[in-house]
Protein backbone atom coordinates (compact mmCIF):
# COMPACT_ATOMS: atom_id res chain seq x y z
CA UNK A 1 0.00 0.00 0.00
CA UNK A 2 1.47 3.82 -0.63
CA UNK A 3 1.92 6.01 1.82
CA UNK A 4 -0.65 8.29 2.26
CA UNK A 5 -0.90 11.76 1.01
CA UNK A 6 -1.56 14.03 4.14
CA UNK A 7 1.27 16.46 5.17
CA UNK A 8 4.13 16.47 6.26
CA UNK A 9 6.07 19.26 7.82
CA UNK A 10 10.12 18.81 6.21
CA UNK A 11 11.49 20.92 8.75
CA UNK A 12 9.99 18.81 12.13
CA UNK A 13 13.91 17.11 12.30
CA UNK A 14 15.71 19.45 10.31
CA UNK A 15 19.22 19.51 12.03
CA UNK A 16 18.78 16.21 13.41
CA UNK A 17 20.95 13.67 13.21
CA UNK A 18 19.36 10.25 13.15
CA UNK A 19 20.46 6.57 12.94
CA UNK A 20 18.10 3.73 12.03
CA UNK A 21 19.36 0.11 12.31
CA UNK A 22 17.82 -2.19 9.36
CA UNK A 23 16.66 0.59 7.16
CA UNK A 24 16.96 -0.93 3.67
CA UNK A 25 13.44 -3.09 3.73
CA UNK A 26 10.43 -2.89 5.50
CA UNK A 27 9.40 -1.18 8.43
CA UNK A 28 13.32 0.29 9.03
CA UNK A 29 12.75 1.38 5.09
CA UNK A 30 9.50 3.34 5.74
CA UNK A 31 10.86 4.86 8.76
CA UNK A 32 14.12 5.99 6.90
CA UNK A 33 12.23 7.77 4.31
CA UNK A 34 9.71 9.30 6.64
CA UNK A 35 12.43 10.63 8.49
CA UNK A 36 13.94 12.08 5.54
CA UNK A 37 10.91 13.68 4.74
CA UNK A 38 10.83 15.79 7.78
CA UNK A 39 14.50 16.99 7.19
CA UNK A 40 16.65 14.44 9.24
CA UNK A 41 19.90 13.83 8.40
CA UNK A 42 20.31 9.94 8.34
CA UNK A 43 22.37 6.83 8.20
CA UNK A 44 21.28 3.75 7.89
CA UNK A 45 23.04 0.23 8.39
CA UNK A 46 21.83 -3.37 7.49
CA UNK A 47 23.95 -6.65 6.12
CA UNK A 48 22.45 -5.84 2.39
CA UNK A 49 22.37 -2.08 0.73
CA UNK A 50 19.41 -0.66 -0.29
CA UNK A 51 17.88 -2.07 -3.21
CA UNK A 52 16.51 1.12 -4.61
CA UNK A 53 17.47 4.78 -3.91
CA UNK A 54 17.60 5.83 -0.46
CA UNK A 55 17.50 9.01 1.55
CA UNK A 56 19.75 7.92 3.66
CA UNK A 57 23.56 7.81 3.96
CA UNK A 58 24.44 3.57 4.00
CA UNK A 59 26.68 2.19 5.80
CA UNK A 60 27.10 -2.20 5.42
CA UNK A 61 27.59 -4.04 8.70
CA UNK A 62 26.34 -7.33 10.20
CA UNK A 63 25.54 -5.94 13.98
CA UNK A 64 24.44 -8.74 15.34
CA UNK A 65 28.05 -9.54 16.12
CA UNK A 66 30.27 -7.13 18.30
CA UNK A 67 32.73 -6.93 15.46
CA UNK A 68 30.06 -5.58 13.29
CA UNK A 69 28.91 -2.88 15.73
CA UNK A 70 32.56 -1.56 16.27
CA UNK A 71 33.28 -0.89 12.80
CA UNK A 72 29.98 0.73 12.22
CA UNK A 73 30.15 3.18 15.10
CA UNK A 74 33.86 3.94 13.93
CA UNK A 75 32.70 4.80 10.30
CA UNK A 76 29.96 7.04 11.99
CA UNK A 77 32.57 8.99 13.80
CA UNK A 78 33.86 9.87 10.76
CA UNK A 79 30.77 11.53 9.06
CA UNK A 80 29.09 12.58 12.60
CA UNK A 81 30.65 14.49 15.86
CA UNK A 82 26.94 13.65 17.69
CA UNK A 83 23.76 11.48 17.15
CA UNK A 84 20.65 12.97 17.95
CA UNK A 85 18.29 9.90 17.50
CA UNK A 86 18.80 6.15 17.66
CA UNK A 87 15.97 4.19 16.16
CA UNK A 88 16.66 0.22 16.46
CA UNK A 89 15.14 -1.07 14.02
CA UNK A 90 16.89 -4.57 13.21
CA UNK A 91 15.05 -7.71 14.21
CA UNK A 92 13.55 -10.54 12.71
CA UNK A 93 13.71 -14.79 13.31
CA UNK A 94 15.14 -17.40 10.53
CA UNK A 95 14.52 -20.35 13.06
CA UNK A 96 12.95 -23.56 11.58
CA UNK A 97 9.71 -24.53 12.85
CA UNK A 98 9.32 -27.13 15.22
CA UNK A 99 9.23 -25.30 18.24
CA UNK A 100 11.30 -25.54 21.05
CA UNK A 101 13.24 -28.81 20.41
CA UNK A 102 14.07 -27.15 16.73
CA UNK A 103 15.91 -24.50 18.76
CA UNK A 104 19.70 -25.01 18.97
CA UNK A 105 22.03 -23.42 21.08
CA UNK A 106 22.99 -21.68 17.76
CA UNK A 107 19.78 -20.86 16.82
CA UNK A 108 19.16 -19.28 20.39
CA UNK A 109 22.52 -17.46 20.64
CA UNK A 110 21.72 -15.62 16.53
CA UNK A 111 18.35 -14.81 17.36
CA UNK A 112 19.64 -13.13 21.04
CA UNK A 113 22.36 -11.50 19.38
CA UNK A 114 20.47 -10.16 17.05
CA UNK A 115 17.26 -9.15 18.66
CA UNK A 116 18.89 -7.51 21.53
CA UNK A 117 22.31 -7.51 21.91
CA UNK A 118 22.72 -5.56 18.51
CA UNK A 119 20.91 -2.58 20.79
CA UNK A 120 22.70 -3.50 23.54
CA UNK A 121 25.84 -2.84 22.38
CA UNK A 122 25.04 0.28 20.08
CA UNK A 123 23.51 1.92 23.00
CA UNK A 124 26.75 1.18 25.23
CA UNK A 125 28.42 2.95 22.17
CA UNK A 126 26.49 5.63 20.93
CA UNK A 127 24.52 6.75 24.09
CA UNK A 128 27.07 7.88 26.39
CA UNK A 129 27.71 10.50 23.93
CA UNK A 130 24.36 11.66 24.16
CA UNK A 131 24.34 11.86 27.52
CA UNK A 132 27.04 14.54 27.25
CA UNK A 133 25.77 16.62 25.08
CA UNK A 134 22.13 16.44 27.70
CA UNK A 135 19.75 14.96 25.09
CA UNK A 136 18.75 12.44 22.77
CA UNK A 137 16.01 9.97 21.97
CA UNK A 138 16.56 6.08 21.78
CA UNK A 139 13.66 3.89 20.45
CA UNK A 140 13.70 0.36 20.50
CA UNK A 141 11.49 -1.80 18.06
CA UNK A 142 9.86 -4.89 19.93
CA UNK A 143 6.99 -6.97 19.22
CA UNK A 144 3.78 -7.86 20.57
CA UNK A 145 5.46 -11.45 20.43
CA UNK A 146 6.98 -10.76 23.74
CA UNK A 147 3.72 -11.36 25.30
CA UNK A 148 2.18 -13.22 22.43
CA UNK A 149 5.12 -16.09 20.79
CA UNK A 150 4.35 -18.22 18.51
CA UNK A 151 5.73 -21.38 19.54
CA UNK A 152 6.24 -23.24 16.38
CA UNK A 153 8.40 -21.06 14.85
CA UNK A 154 9.33 -17.81 16.78
CA UNK A 155 10.14 -18.53 20.47
CA UNK A 156 13.32 -17.78 20.44
CA UNK A 157 12.34 -14.42 18.64
CA UNK A 158 10.25 -13.93 20.88
CA UNK A 159 12.21 -14.14 24.40
CA UNK A 160 15.36 -12.33 22.61
CA UNK A 161 11.99 -9.53 22.20
CA UNK A 162 10.87 -9.53 25.66
CA UNK A 163 14.54 -9.42 26.51
CA UNK A 164 14.65 -5.98 24.61
CA UNK A 165 11.36 -4.43 26.01
CA UNK A 166 12.76 -4.66 29.79
CA UNK A 167 15.99 -3.78 28.82
CA UNK A 168 14.51 -0.39 27.21
CA UNK A 169 12.48 0.14 30.25
CA UNK A 170 15.96 -0.25 32.74
CA UNK A 171 17.64 1.93 30.12
CA UNK A 172 14.94 4.48 30.50
CA UNK A 173 15.12 4.53 34.47
CA UNK A 174 18.69 5.26 34.09
CA UNK A 175 19.37 8.06 31.82
CA UNK A 176 16.05 9.51 31.74
CA UNK A 177 17.70 12.26 34.33
CA UNK A 178 20.31 12.63 32.17
CA UNK A 179 18.42 14.28 29.18
CA UNK A 180 18.11 11.40 27.05
CA UNK A 181 14.60 9.72 26.27
CA UNK A 182 13.86 6.22 25.91
CA UNK A 183 10.66 4.60 24.23
CA UNK A 184 10.07 0.97 23.05
CA UNK A 185 7.18 0.74 20.09
CA UNK A 186 5.88 -3.26 19.86
CA UNK A 187 4.15 -4.10 16.36
CA UNK A 188 1.94 -6.58 15.37
CA UNK A 189 1.94 -8.32 12.18
CA UNK A 190 3.69 -5.51 9.71
CA UNK A 191 2.70 -6.53 5.70
CA UNK A 192 6.57 -6.98 4.53
CA UNK A 193 8.73 -9.02 2.29
CA UNK A 194 9.94 -10.57 5.45
CA UNK A 195 6.45 -11.34 6.56
CA UNK A 196 5.58 -12.62 3.35
CA UNK A 197 9.05 -15.12 3.71
CA UNK A 198 7.99 -16.32 7.45
CA UNK A 199 4.64 -17.16 5.77
CA UNK A 200 6.24 -19.68 2.95
CA UNK A 201 8.47 -21.14 5.71
CA UNK A 202 6.10 -22.03 8.05
CA UNK A 203 4.48 -23.56 4.98
CA UNK A 204 7.31 -25.76 3.77
CA UNK A 205 7.98 -26.69 7.19
CA UNK A 206 4.77 -27.90 7.94
CA UNK A 207 4.04 -28.98 4.41
CA UNK A 208 0.77 -26.73 3.84
CA UNK A 209 -0.18 -24.10 1.78
CA UNK A 210 0.85 -20.31 2.46
CA UNK A 211 -2.77 -19.49 2.60
CA UNK A 212 -3.10 -22.33 5.34
CA UNK A 213 0.07 -20.62 7.28
CA UNK A 214 -0.79 -17.30 6.84
CA UNK A 215 -4.16 -18.62 8.65
CA UNK A 216 -2.14 -20.23 11.12
CA UNK A 217 -0.47 -17.08 11.93
CA UNK A 218 -3.69 -15.36 12.59
CA UNK A 219 -5.10 -17.97 14.73
CA UNK A 220 -2.20 -17.88 16.95
CA UNK A 221 -2.19 -14.02 17.46
CA UNK A 222 -6.23 -15.21 18.10
CA UNK A 223 -7.04 -12.77 15.29
CA UNK A 224 -6.59 -8.90 14.17
CA UNK A 225 -9.91 -6.83 15.15
CA UNK A 226 -9.16 -4.28 12.47
CA UNK A 227 -8.61 -7.52 9.42
CA UNK A 228 -5.38 -6.72 8.38
CA UNK A 229 -1.83 -5.97 9.61
CA UNK A 230 0.00 -3.01 10.23
CA UNK A 231 1.55 -1.15 7.36
CA UNK A 232 5.10 -0.03 7.38
CA UNK A 233 4.54 3.36 6.55
CA UNK A 234 2.26 3.53 9.81
CA UNK A 235 5.19 2.47 12.19
CA UNK A 236 7.27 5.53 10.62
CA UNK A 237 4.74 7.59 11.40
CA UNK A 238 4.66 6.65 15.19
CA UNK A 239 8.33 6.20 15.43
CA UNK A 240 9.29 10.04 13.92
CA UNK A 241 6.34 11.17 16.17
CA UNK A 242 8.57 9.73 19.18
CA UNK A 243 11.59 11.14 18.17
CA UNK A 244 10.62 14.51 17.65
CA UNK A 245 9.94 17.24 19.87
CA UNK A 246 5.91 17.26 19.95
CA UNK A 247 6.88 13.65 21.97
CA UNK A 248 9.24 15.72 24.77
CA UNK A 249 7.30 14.35 27.59
CA UNK A 250 6.96 11.01 26.55
CA UNK A 251 9.56 8.59 27.95
CA UNK A 252 10.21 5.09 29.48
CA UNK A 253 6.94 4.20 27.63
CA UNK A 254 6.02 1.65 25.60
CA UNK A 255 3.50 1.81 22.76
CA UNK A 256 1.42 -0.86 21.07
CA UNK A 257 0.43 -1.15 17.28
CA UNK A 258 -1.12 -3.97 16.23
CA UNK A 259 -4.62 -3.12 14.94
CA UNK A 260 -6.20 -4.55 18.49
CA UNK A 261 -4.34 -8.30 18.53
CA UNK A 262 -3.30 -8.20 21.93
CA UNK A 263 -6.41 -9.26 23.91
CA UNK A 264 -5.56 -7.37 27.31
CA UNK A 265 -4.98 -3.60 28.16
Amino acid sequence: MNEPSFQIDPSELSGKRVIVTGGTKGAGEAIVNRMARAGAEVITTARSAPEADSPARFIGADLSTSAGVEAFAESVSQIWDRLDVLVHNLGGSASPGGGFAALTDELWFAELNLNLLAAVRLDRTFVPGMIKQGRGVVIHISSIQRSLPLPESTTAYAAAKAALTTYSKALSKEIGPKGVRVTSISPGWIYTDAAQEMVKRIAKDGKISEAEARQSILDALGGIPIGRPAWPWEIAELTTFLSSDRAASIHGAEYVIDGGTTPTI
